[in-house]
């Protein structure tokens, strides 16, 4: 997260600049020269800063857009004791899976690590409620495993029922077979 702060405040100071530059400048064509010149250092000062948070993941507590999700499938994590929990999530209606940074807490962390070997055990996924809701104390488990879902039910034709005779009654009355 520092690359991005110090991203972010060379954008601001340079777009700064520019707005100073432009409001004061109205007779020098030096000062005009500087905001054409700030204006180029910008623009690629954006665009690296866009970049670069492409690649990482958005702290939870940020997201807006998904922010009502009541709940997202975990693609994949990965734990950093006392750093973070990172996760690849799919959230319901988004074409692509995300990343995102959960601040690190030990309950949360045992909690996705046991749905991860259920879920596994069980040949399902694991699924995460309320991905973006702020938690300090979580009350109910925040990962679980998907259950399997039921096998479909047997379609048993009463009609075609056929007759079973076990064989020792038939060895028995037939004389055939051992006692």
């Amino acid at each position: 997260m520092t690359e991005l702060f110090y991203l972010f405040a060379a954008s601001a100071a340079l777009a700064s600049i520019l707005a100073a530059i432009t409001v004061w400048s109205h007779r020098n064509l030096w000062a005009k020269l500087t905001a054409v010149a700030a204006t180029a250092l910008f623009i690629p000062a954006i665009y690296l800063s866009y970049a670069d948070l492409l690649s990482r993941p958005k702290p939870a507590s940020i997201e807006w857009w998904h922010q009502g999700a009541s709940e997202a499938t975990v693609v994949a994590s990965r734990l950093r004791e006392d750093e973070a929990i990172y996760l690849w999530i799919e959230i319901a209606g988004s074409d692509e899976p995300r990343a995102y940074k959960l601040p690190w807490q030990q309950q949360m962390a045992k909690e996705l690590y046991g749905a991860q070997r259920e879920a596994q055990a069980m040949g399902t996924k694991v699924q995460m409620r309320l991905p973006f809701k702020d938690r300090e104390e979580a009350l109910d488990p925040v990962f679980y495993a998907v259950p399997q879902p039921p096998l479909p039910s047997k379609q048993v034709d009463q009609a075609s029922g056929q007759y079973f005779r076990h064989s020792s009654i038939r060895s028995r009355r037939d004389g055939v077979g051992g006692s």
